[in-house]
């Protein structure tokens, strides 16, 4: 892809559309998808369009109790297979099992995430943001791969952020390793790896028709911020004095409905065919961000999040670490 290709389309889409306008004119009979984090947030909501038109869905979880709970009363095809993107063994017995099981993967939508955390490790020392929400849908995505590759027309959708802003990728000490640890730079860090795997996962699929996307869903009041105290979101403007959402949440926060949206749009819409590998927002292709513009902090991509040569950098760094884990 370029730089050029960031460019909206005019979808007939808008930041407060739902994932049920979004797919209300797609069909997915005999399609299978699988979601990550499909039980709570815009996951869930993700989950429910899909089923509603006819997917299949499979979703890994972590706490089958809590899954089970939160997916009671959709309708559908749902099925749930447990996988922790933390721990790399169960993220490979999870795809090997799905290679086992499926015929085909038309869908596979990288969701769930971790923001804002206290420092940890997984895997074999890897930072935990990085590692769950990068490196554990590497992991994935790989195990997964072959499937992908052999049917037409799949499609990966992986989940970024405006939060990609942050950070670039700290080439030179991604594990903070070195230098002390930023929670929000670490997920800066993750939002743009997110970005930058949609990015060279595109040329991965080229040959076989499939296509990758980044997309941020725009700002939603999710089990997300489960980390962050009340304190810290009043500080950010998110809630007021008295713990409620703010007037300027309000006016620019969406819905679970409507955060979900853009990955359903990445996910289907026939629109995408020609723009593989491109960064997502509002049901639309984002825009290269305006530096100056007042908006920059929220709207737009940052050049570092698409760039092609950062990409084919951390794909092969990515390997190096999921072939030495």
């Amino acid at each position: 892809m370029s730089i050029s290709d960031q460019a909206p389309l005019q979808s007939g889409f808008h930041a407060k559309s739902t994932a049920a306008e979004v797919v209300a004119d797609i069909d997915l009979a005999g399609k299978i998808a699988i979601v990550t984090g499909g039980y709570s947030g815009i996951g869930l909501e993700t989950v429910r369009a899909l089923a509603s038109k006819g997917a299949k869905v499979i979703i890994p979880v972590r706490t089958e109790a809590k899954a089970s709970e939160a997916l009671a009363a959709l309708p559908g095809d749902i099925t749930t297979v447990p996988m922790d993107l933390a721990d790399l063994a169960s993220v490979r017995q999870f795809a090997a099992a799905m290679q086992d099981a499926l015929p085909r993967l038309d869908l596979l939508i990288n969701n769930a995430g971790v923001m804002a955390s206290p420092q940890s490790r997984v895997g074999p020392g890897w930072e935990s943001q990085f590692g769950i929400c990068h490196m554990g849908h590497f992991a994935l995505t790989q195990g997964l791969f072959s499937l992908l590759e052999n049917t037409p027309d799949a499609r990966v959708v992986a989940l970024s952020s405006t939060a990609h802003k942050i950070s670039d990728i700290i080439w030179d000490d991604i594990n903070f390793d070195r230098m002390p640890y930023d929670k929000w730079r670490a997920y800066g860090q993750a939002k743009t790896a997110n970005a930058l795997f949609a990015n060279a996962l595109s040329r991965r699929l080229k040959l076989s028709g499939g296509l990758a996307f980044a997309v941020h869903p725009g700002g939603i009041f999710t089990p997300l911020q489960r980390h962050l105290p009340k304190e810290e979101m009043i500080a950010l403007g998110w809630l007021g004095e008295d713990g409620e959402p703010s007037e300027l949440a309000k006016a620019g926060f969406k819905t679970p409905q409507q955060g979900a949206s853009t990955t359903l749009w990445a996910a289907t819409s026939p629109q995408l065919v020609s723009r593989p590998g491109v960064y997502c927002e509002n049901a639309d292709i984002a825009a290269v961000t305006v530096p100056d513009s007042p908006m920059a902090r929220y709207m737009g991509v940052d050049p570092h999040a698409c760039d092609d040569d950062s990409a084919e950098r951390l794909w092969r760094l990515s390997e190096d670490w999921l072939g030495a884990a």
